[in-house]
């Protein structure tokens, strides 16, 4: 037809108004989430119609997965592991874990925008509750976790143990292989076991109600730029209650003394 093949593009599915009303549904439910991690797809979608929203089952099991979101409770195995992927025993029980870059750990996160979102990934020591680094993405791939992997060993040198959950992006070959590559102990939580990585789930409700929900990000650099930020007033200025109130910063460089409260 004489058209220029680069000139063609596909018009995709739905509407600007469909894409607002979704990105609309999604922070209802990541506050909701936040607020409470036990709600399931049933609850979620009843609580929003009693606010007057028209949604289904369908929608909200899609818009949840497409936010990383489960609901934590004891269930059976929902989906099917990579049958390439090693799932790794839970090492933390009954660990007594009492200096830093003993235990890390891992986990992501949504994270809203004005239009759009993103996912959080975070590494962070245990013992001191210090975000060693953290990484942003518009998509759940592993690159951009083991990414964050590699710079808190360049930057932090190594733990004993290492420990996320059985999400795809930590069993996967890309991500094992370097915890393995440097003699580091490889933990997971048991499936549906909140509590069992419960100082990064305290991290996000942390990071979602004093900088998140407070502000609206325009960009992913206006995330970028508003979370840096956070995460330095975080480690080096916020004073932990967990820490005998003093920083993580103070906590993992060992300055002074503190008693870790027992939760």
């Amino acid at each position: 037809m004489g058209l220029n093949r680069s000139g063609i593009y596909v018009k995709r599915k739905g509407n600007g108004e469909e894409t607002c009303e979704n990105l609309y549904l999604m922070d209802l439910m990541d506050k909701q989430y936040t607020k409470h991690p036990s709600w399931g797809v049933k609850r979620m979608k009843f609580w929003l119609q009693r606010k007057g929203i028209r949604v289904n089952l369908k929608r909200v099991r899609r818009l949840l997965r497409l936010m990383g979101l489960e609901a934590i409770y004891p269930k059976p195995r929902l989906s099917k592991n990579n049958p390439e992927h090693k799932i790794y025993p839970y090492l933390l029980r009954n660990l007594d874990i009492t200096r830093p870059n003993q235990v890390w750990c891992s986990d992501i996160t949504y994270i809203r925008m004005n239009k759009g979102f993103l996912y959080l990934t975070v590494i962070m020591d245990w013992f001191s509750r210090r975000v060693l680094t953290w990484e942003l993405s518009n998509t759940l791939d592993t690159s951009f976790c083991a990414n964050a992997l590699k710079e808190a060993l360049q930057r932090y040198g190594t733990p004993e143990i290492f420990n996320t959950d059985q999400g795809s992006q930590y069993t996967s070959k890309e991500f094992t292989d370097v915890l393995k590559d440097k003699g580091i102990d490889i933990s997971m939580d048991g499936r549906g076991r909140a509590l069992d990585n419960v100082f990064v789930e305290r991290l996000w409700r942390t990071v979602k109600y004093e900088e998140v929900y407070l502000k609206e990000y325009w960009n992913p650099h206006d995330a970028r730029t508003n979370l840096e930020e956070f995460f330095i007033h975080y480690n080096e200025e916020r004073p932990h209650q967990g820490l005998a109130y003093m920083t993580p910063s103070e906590v993992y460089s060992g300055q002074g003394s503190k008693e870790l409260i027992d939760y």
